[in-house]
């Protein structure tokens, strides 16, 4: 078997562990999906991976991540939550509120100058503005994406119009909105309210606004870890 091509993560600390080891099922699902991707051409292109809150985005980055690189495709791995304003400023706007979130909590023009933009451009690119958890600014510290190389990011509200042109490929992964909440309060515990008020609130207003399943090139079920289902879009 030949050795895996570079996988370069984001500095964030806010980095979820590598999922464990896939079913046969998921595993398969994420070949053809890798195979799709790699389909598309020899240069830098990048892959968006979004779904409701607690939809499984991150581990399937991660995931697609590794079935990229077992291709020989070199990968960077990001996520839009650590691109996120600064909380110093929360008090110049509302970003607690289920609107105020979907609204203000990321910074979009961020996402596009130090990580978009580039990708087509000279391949330097910054993984992480702001650390969500230390608010350490990290966007001066960057990675050269090489001229093959594969951007997976993961993210809420990925295929808005600041970004969605951006993308040359684009997942998502659905799953009921209870199902969302059931896994989030499992995933992070507290009494739901930011769930229900927040992440529940923000993403009906994005669904409302754009559709973003509708603008997926690939849609999958993401009910079952183990048995992920494409809905549409997946050549198999």
């Amino acid at each position: 078997m030949a050795p895996l091509a570079p996988i370069q993560h984001s500095v964030s600390t806010w980095a979820q562990p590598l999922p464990p080891e896939a079913s046969d099922e998921r595993a398969r699902l994420l070949a053809a999906l890798a195979q799709q991707v790699c389909a598309l051409g020899p240069g830098r292109l990048k892959v968006a991976v979004d779904g409701r809150t607690a939809s499984g985005k991150t581990s399937f980055g991660h995931e697609l991540a590794q079935a990229l690189a077992a291709r020989g495709r070199p990968v960077l791995r990001a996520s839009l939550d650590d691109f996120k304003r600064p909380w110093r400023d929360r008090g110049l706007y509302d970003r607690e509120s289920g609107e105020g979130y979907y609204r203000n909590a990321f910074d979009y023009e961020a996402v596009r100058r130090l990580l978009l933009t580039p990708m087509a451009g000279d391949g330097l690119c910054a993984l992480c503005s702001i650390d969500p958890r230390t608010q350490i600014d990290h966007s001066e510290t960057c990675v050269q994406a090489p001229p093959d190389a594969i951007l997976v990011v993961d993210g809420v509200f990925a295929f808005r119009p600041e970004l969605n042109d951006h993308w040359d490929l684009r997942v998502w992964l659905e799953i009921a909105t209870a199902e969302s909440i059931a896994r989030g309060l499992a995933r992070d515990g507290g009494d739901g309210s930011v769930m229900r008020d927040r992440y529940v609130v923000s993403e009906d207003l994005y669904a409302a606004d754009v559709d973003p399943a509708a603008r997926a090139d690939v849609v999958i079920d993401n009910s079952r870890f183990d048995q992920p289902r494409p809905l549409r879009g997946l050549i198999a």
